[in-house]
């Protein structure tokens, strides 16, 4: 699977961490910005980091800031995205069970590395339960398509 990460210059240090787990743990990992810690505006990564995950069938995507709220609304305008904010173990695994998330967003500012890690490995190792939880999906689509 392939993993996009991208972080404004409040989640590079993550981010970084991320990339070099993520690549030892065998997901093929995707740098889409930004490269220091110098201030940079975190929508366009956003936006980059999302329409890369569209464009590849069954990748996910990591966005880092500094509380994961900025990138995570900037995702969610992005239409097929549902990015969730997540900084405990619970909501990482069912945004994804239930959810099918395909946006997991993290603050630099917020979680140590540690926790982050544990996050990004619920994230990317929980498949979509589907069932059920489908129909729900199908009402944020229809949302998507009437602002159209």
């Amino acid at each position: 699977m392939t993993v996009y990460l991208g972080a404004d210059h409040g989640g590079f240090e993550l981010k970084e961490a991320l990339k070099k787990h993520l690549d030892a743990e065998g997901y093929k990992v995707i740098d889409c910005g930004t490269d220091s810690t110098q201030s940079v505006d975190y929508a366009p990564i956003a936006e980059k980091t999302c329409l890369s995950v569209l464009s590849d069938d069954g990748s996910l995507g990591i966005l880092c800031c500094g509380t994961g709220i900025g990138m995570s609304m900037a995702a969610n305008k992005v239409n097929g995205i549902r990015a969730a904010a997540c900084s405990d173990h619970f909501s990482a695994k069912y945004t994804r069970l239930h959810n099918n998330a395909n946006i997991l967003c993290l603050g630099g500012r917020v979680i140590g590395i540690g926790t982050a890690l544990e996050l990004a490995d619920l994230f990317v190792d929980t498949k979509y339960e589907g069932g059920r939880h489908q129909h729900r999906l199908d009402m944020i689509t229809e949302i998507e398509k009437s602002q159209h």
